[in-house]
């Protein structure tokens, strides 16, 4: 089902400041480039209760984005502080707030710790947040409303170009094994060279290499830069860990294509479709073909 979204610029401008808001939803988010946050502080929006996120440019190569997770009963005043305060170098921030007045202080801080904790499971962007705020304890029907609005947000940051909650590594809801024997649509694939292993499914998130698969340490001249990055940052938030001569996946870990997956395994090019192999020999390009020419 589709949602609404209402986009308001509120200078005018394409690359402004914005407001965002979703039908019936009672939150509201509010955008703003570092350069133009003091002049629509003045808002209302900012004098009452909310979390926020700040974007900073990445230390290390192997991300996109660093973020800060914060929330304050007066963002103008959190927000003022931080404009002040040279160790915060952002550049873009999101802010969330409630239309109705509703969101108290246990409210904000349940999501601020939510958010955290999915930012670190992410695994998607350095997370400059130094500790993990306990998660405040909410009677049911403000926890069930506060996972709502958690959804909204969700769903608006990457409206924003804030992706640190996509994760880099998948983690299914259930036992993947025991769903690939629920599910006909799926097939476990195979890749193996002399010293490794892996297992590989396809998902509508995306090719996930199951937890245990084995990846080569040594990687060749023809391994697409991009895959490199992408191979240093599982290693740096440790969904690669090293044995031996080998690294091995810690997690279920997710690729947008199957022949990034293979790259990131094999250490070099790889044409993924023809480089797995399902339990009865045949590649995925051969499958692929199976079942569009039926």
């Amino acid at each position: 089902m589709g949602k609404k979204l209402t986009i308001f610029l509120i200078d005018g401008l394409a690359t402004g400041p914005r407001t965002i808001e979703i039908g019936n939803w009672s939150g509201k988010a509010i955008y703003s480039q570092r350069s133009s946050l003091s002049k629509i502080l003045d808002r209302d929006e900012f004098e009452r209760p909310g979390v926020y996120i700040l974007k900073s440019m990445p230390n290390s190569d192997n991300f996109n984005e660093r973020v800060y997770i914060g929330e304050a009963e007066n963002l103008k005043k959190r927000l003022k502080q931080h404009l002040a305060n040279s160790e915060k170098d952002f550049v873009e921030l999101v802010a969330f707030v409630s239309k109705d007045e509703m969101l108290t202080k246990s409210h904000i801080k349940y999501l601020e710790s939510k958010l955290i904790g999915l930012a670190r499971g992410a695994k998607a962007a350095e997370i400059d947040n130094s500790v993990n705020p306990e998660l405040t304890t909410l009677p049911e029907a403000d926890r069930s409303d506060m996972e709502d609005y958690l959804e909204q947000i969700k769903l608006i940051l990457p409206v924003v170009n804030f992706m640190f909650l996509v994760p880099a590594v998948y983690k299914p809801s259930s036992d993947v094994r025991s769903e690939l024997q629920q599910s006909e649509s799926s097939k476990m694939y195979y890749l193996k060279s002399k010293l490794a292993e892996a297992r590989l499914i396809e998902t509508e998130e995306g090719f996930v290499v199951l937890e245990n698969s084995q990846c080569l340490k040594q990687v060749q001249n023809s391994m697409p830069e991009g895959y490199l990055k992408l191979r240093e940052k599982l290693v740096e938030t440790n969904v690669l860990a090293d044995n031996d001569n080998l690294y091995v996946f810690k997690e279920n870990a997710i690729f947008s294509s199957i022949s990034a997956a293979a790259a990131v395994i094999l250490g070099r090019s790889a044409a993924g479709p023809m480089e797995w192999i399902d339990s009865d020999g045949l590649t995925y390009k051969q499958n692929q073909e199976r079942k569009y020419s039926s």
